[in-house]
């Protein structure tokens, strides 16, 4: 039985989850619901037990001191709620916590089970993989969804991927089960430079989540904080010539495979959004039509490799290439 006692009606409630681990490359998803809770003050109404759903020797609880008193903070998911204001408020249920180490359909129940009572609309859960994209580049976002009649009116890819699959994977199954709507965005990070943070794929995702519920997210200073990694990468890149090599042929292989995508769509997409932020008095951040970051981590010689994704249907940008743990392991791709 879940009971919600102190949590208010909610105005058109989306869900937002992301979770770290498996599926949270660079830890792009899991910073991106990090930065909605921390803008929007969220505030946290439940947590699942942990009991029920962690190994404590794969993530395990940490010891820490309170006015000199020891505390645990066990692994686990926490859910919050923030109101967004405007010219039309409506209300965000925050998912965020760790990819689950058993019961898998159990977990997926109980969140469903709060997004029921809450009247959630739709829920969008966000992932990152590793892929064969240069970080010059914007960042591919995709939004994949299992319900046809969701890709059509929302104009997303409806997903056709086949293969080993994370937390995101199952928990949009189970909402499509339920009769839930269910998107998921997926950011691709650069495979050369795959160590977090990569503020970059988190901004691009905030980007692609504001224009698909249609609300004005307040960047702070993740813009800046993604030139910065942008340009310190640039630097680091510059002084191996492997790697500058390599990026360049990536460069050359986006620009030759987007060249139709320069116009229409996108920067009608990107126009759109401007007119959003200077209508509501902007936050500082602005258009991001040049992405960009920071000297924080030095990017690896570039291994030779299949393209992540190839043995599944469709491009990397569809949900469909490698993640990686925030450990730094690699792993198959997810939808």
């Amino acid at each position: 039985m879940i009971e919600l006692e102190g949590v208010p009606e909610l105005v058109d409630p989306v869900m937002v989850a992301a979770f770290e681990g498996w599926n949270d490359a660079g830890d792009a998803a899991s910073a991106a619901v990090a930065h909605l809770d921390k803008e929007w003050k969220g505030e946290v109404f439940a947590a699942l037990d942990a009991e029920d759903y962690y190994d404590f020797q794969v993530n395990r609880p940490t010891v820490w001191l309170d006015d000199g008193v020891r505390k645990i903070t066990w692994p686990t998911t926490r859910l919050s709620v923030v109101r967004v204001g405007g010219d039309k408020p409506r209300d965000l249920v925050l998912v965020r916590g760790i990819e689950p180490s058993m019961r898998w359909r159990s977990f997926c129940n109980e969140i469903l089970g709060f997004a029921h009572e809450l009247g959630v609309e739709l829920v969008v859960i966000m992932g990152a993989l590793l892929g064969d994209t240069p970080h010059t580049r914007p960042v591919p976002v995709s939004g994949v969804t299992s319900d046809a009649d969701l890709a059509r009116t929302m104009d997303l890819e409806e997903t056709k991927y086949e293969g080993p699959t994370g937390i995101v994977g199952i928990l949009q199954e189970a909402c499509t089960h339920a009769g839930v709507p269910a998107v998921s965005l997926w950011a691709a990070v650069p495979h050369y430079v795959s160590q977090p943070p990569n503020p970059k794929a988190t901004l691009a995702l905030l980007n692609r989540l504001e224009d698909l519920i249609g609300v004005r997210i307040p960047l702070g200073e993740l813009a800046e904080d993604a030139r910065a990694w942008q340009l310190g990468v640039d630097q680091l890149a510059a002084e191996d010539s492997e790697v500058a090599e390599y990026v360049q042929s990536l460069e050359e292989a986006r620009d030759t495979a987007e060249l139709p995508e320069a116009s229409g769509e996108a920067i009608a997409r990107e126009f759109e959004r401007y007119l959003r932020r200077r209508d509501g008095g902007g936050d500082g951040g602005g258009p991001y039509s040049r992405d960009t970051p920071s000297d924080r981590t030095r990017p690896p010689k570039p291994k030779p490799a299949q393209r992540p994704g190839q043995d599944a249907e469709g491009p990397v940008a569809e949900g469909e290439g490698e993640g990686e743990s925030s450990s730094g392991s690699e792993n198959s791709p997810d939808d």
